[in-house]
């Protein structure tokens, strides 16, 4: 009874923490699903850009509310509700994945639409994805899909073979102490991180070698290209920590057969920091962010002045 108790008071615990987290993860992530779909509806141009970025604020919204639902179930978790846990489970799994592949996409486009590089496979590269982008999104999607049905594919040829009947918690127990889950994570999740690696450096190394050659003039403003650095370097930071943390989360999962799921909701956090940074980053979004800000300040202010004038209404009285 004391051990039910405890795991009560964490899963609470835990639940509260994901809630603080997706807070300010929907409010960040609806902003820019909005301001892009708006403009989208209105008939204003959207950029390849604008695009992965949308498609990444829904899947990372997507995420946070799977996580928060498992954590939910969690705190309620019997026998006959593990097939539930294990499609919400499956479900940020893919968006998981969803948010490797799409974070990469936007690292290479990035990549071809400011480095200077001129090579003919550069220069085929440059137009074939800027003309292609939303094909580019769907087979992330379908990637990250594929991704998360390979470990059933993987369990369903031994339960038959063993006759088990209850699927799910066979499913669950070989899924914690198998080493080919470990690979397909590995293997699921290197394959755009390396995307993103090789786009990010060579635009590094473009816009350092470009600086490097214009430091000499004077004339020439430098601070465009240095915040371009600035932005690669700690997204590539981002997307590494990212990474790793989802990695001890599957290392942890197989020695142990238990999720990390603190680490977890801290690792959503980091997609919210990323999208603040990308809205900051970008004047469109900085712009409409403005205005909000601007509009909730005038209406607290209004608020407060009539607050004020119905106090001395009532004191005159």
């Amino acid at each position: 009874m004391a051990d039910s108790d405890d795991t009560d008071i964490l899963y609470l615990g835990l639940l509260a923490l994901a809630l603080i987290a997706l807070i300010p993860g929907l409010v960040i992530h609806s902003f820019i699903v909005g301001v892009n779909v708006t403009d989208w509806w209105k008939g204003r141009s959207v950029t390849p850009v604008d695009h992965i970025v949308t498609s990444l604020g829904i899947s990372r919204m997507c995420a946070q509310c799977a996580k928060v639902i498992f954590i939910a179930i969690g705190l309620g978790l019997r026998i006959h509700d593990f097939y539930n846990s294990w499609i919400i489970s499956t479900v940020y799994v893919f968006f998981t994945y969803a948010n490797f592949w799409l974070t990469s996409l936007l690292s290479v486009v990035f990549c071809l639409k400011i480095s200077n590089l001129q090579t003919r496979l550069f220069l085929y590269l440059r137009g074939m994805i800027t003309h292609s982008t939303v094909y580019f999104i769907i087979a992330a999607v379908l990637l990250s899909a594929f991704n998360c049905m390979m470990p059933l594919t993987i369990a369903l040829p031994n339960l038959y073979r063993d006759n088990i009947n209850n699927t799910i918690m066979a499913y669950l127990s070989m899924h914690c102490s198998s080493i080919n889950y470990t690979y397909i994570y590995t293997v699921g999740a290197i394959i755009p991180l390396l995307f993103y690696v090789i786009s990010s450096v060579l635009l590094f190394s473009s816009l350092y070698h470009h600086t490097t050659k214009m430091a000499s003039n004077s004339s020439i403003n430098l601070e465009t290209y240095y915040s371009l650095m600035k932005f690669v370097s700690l997204t590539f930071i981002y997307n590494t920590l990212y990474f790793i943390g989802h990695f001890v989360c599957v290392l942890y999962y197989y020695f142990y057969c238990s999720h990390l799921t603190w680490l977890r909701i801290v690792l959503d956090v980091l997609p919210v920091l990323h999208s603040s940074y990308l809205i900051y980053r970008t004047p469109r979004l900085r712009s409409q962010m403005s205005k909000v800000l601007q509009y909730l300040s005038d209406f607290v202010s209004q608020r407060k002045v009539t607050e004020t004038r119905e106090s001395m209404g009532v004191v005159t009285l």
